[in-house]
């Protein structure tokens, strides 16, 4: 990499356009700094897919194999947004040729795979390489804004938070088969948006430290086989044949936080009909509360005790240049315009970028590491411990020191 960087994205479904999308974006945001990037190749083994995705993002070809991605001399960042058992082999593959890496969440489909991972990001930070995960949310603003209201005081300290992530790709039973619905227990709902619901959780609330009331339900436990390939929420042919559901549709758990003090439960459905993309966390402090629906992401709840009974309740306060990664941070900065989660991802790469190029110029906050993937994964492991052991608790320092023997990953 000298004078541009040269990127590409690995999976080129649902979340891989958002990559697509946000890499083109990233540098128009906040006064860039940044060198040219050039928009590369785009890989899927689907090769129509791929074809088509590069053609309407720009990108200036595409390639059905991730090693040609990896071999490529003009590419120097690459998004892996595949699915979770392929992480390791891809991961590992692009570090080892040279390539900085932003990983879809979660890490991997296992904890050793996810370790290993880690390892291999550690290696490649000495030789100057950017290995991190995609932990989107964090850069949603009315998170970020109620994040500060509890550091500044305003909200003070967390007592206790509530949180679910309800979304309905799955509740017809008419959806195909597909990764997504293999696996052990835990790497169903759990893995795909309980991931995102733990580390939302923690980012407000701080570090996990046991969880209890484990609980996993598989409601719609066979699928239709497609006869082809199959692309999330279009009609496809079917063989007339099914195969068995194998791991979660709902599963919820408490936990306890920071000092073992603040405590919450977080409650994730892939088949919660009419909610397509409903998270929404709420935490409750020693001065007040605040409320954050995804949405409506342009804006949070937020009710002060200062404020005293007469006046109670929650107040809507619209986000806008005031607040964190507005200003700057989209094309018309102005209060009342709307956000939603598509300015993440863009956010998420420039922050990544930033990174890359060495960028001490008022730098966004840096992505997640893949030692914060392993966590992630270890909290999701003690949930799936968890539900094993009829909800009990869960220790996240003796799970992390049992898992190679558990058999269970999340």
């Amino acid at each position: 990499m000298s004078d541009s960087i040269g990127v590409a994205v690995i999976g080129a479904g649902m979340a891989g356009k958002a990559h697509m999308a946000a890499w083109r974006n990233a540098p128009s945001l906040f006064g860039s700094t940044l060198p040219p990037v050039r928009l590369v190749s785009i890989g899927d083994v689907y090769e129509p897919l791929a074809a088509e995705s590069a053609q309407r993002f720009g990108y200036a070809r595409h390639d059905t194999d991730w090693r040609a991605i990896a071999e490529a001399d003009d590419i120097d960042v690459v998004s892996v947004v595949v699915a979770n058992t392929l992480h390791r082999e891809i991961v590992e593959g692009l570090l080892a040729a040279g390539k900085h890496v932003l990983c879809e969440k979660p890490l991997s489909d296992s904890l050793d795979d996810a370790r290993a991972m880690a390892s291999a990001a550690t290696e490649a930070a000495a030789r100057g390489l950017v290995a991190r995960v995609g932990f989107t949310y964090r850069r949603a603003p009315g998170l970020a804004a109620i994040k500060q209201l509890v550091e500044d005081g305003t909200l003070g300290r967390v007592l206790h938070v509530s949180a679910r992530y309800w979304t309905d790709y799955g509740s017809s039973p008419d959806v195909p088969f597909s990764w997504r619905f293999a696996g052990a227990p835990g790497t169903g709902a759990l893995a795909d948006v309980g991931s995102h619901l733990a580390y939302v959780a923690e980012f407000l609330a701080g570090e996990v430290q046991s969880v209890n009331g484990g609980m996993f339900t598989t409601a719609i436990t066979k699928r239709p086989i497609a006869a082809g390939f199959a692309l999330r929420g279009q009609a496809v042919p079917l063989t007339g044949e099914f195969a068995d559901v194998e791991n979660d549709d709902y599963a919820t758990f408490n936990a306890r936080f920071g000092d073992g003090s603040v405590v919450g439960s977080l409650e994730v459905s892939r088949v919660a009909t009419s909610h397509p993309n409903g998270l929404v966390i709420e935490v409750f402090c020693e001065n007040g509360a605040a409320r954050w629906d995804q949405e409506r992401a342009s804006e949070i709840g937020l009710a002060l005790q200062s404020d005293g009974s007469r006046l109670g309740g929650y107040r809507q306060v619209v986000l806008g240049p005031d607040h964190p990664y507005v200003a700057g941070g989209m094309a018309m900065d102005a209060p009342g315009v709307g956000w939603g989660q598509n300015q993440m991802f863009e956010y998420q790469a420039r922050a990544f970028l930033d990174e890359v190029v060495g960028n001490t110029t008022d730098p966004l906050p840096a992505n997640a590491t893949f030692d914060d993937g392993v966590h992630n994964m270890e909290v999701l492991d003690a949930v799936a411990r968890s539900a094993a052991d009829g909800g009990a608790t869960v220790d996240l320092a003796a799970s992390v020191d049992l898992t190679a023997n558990a058999g269970v990953h999340a």
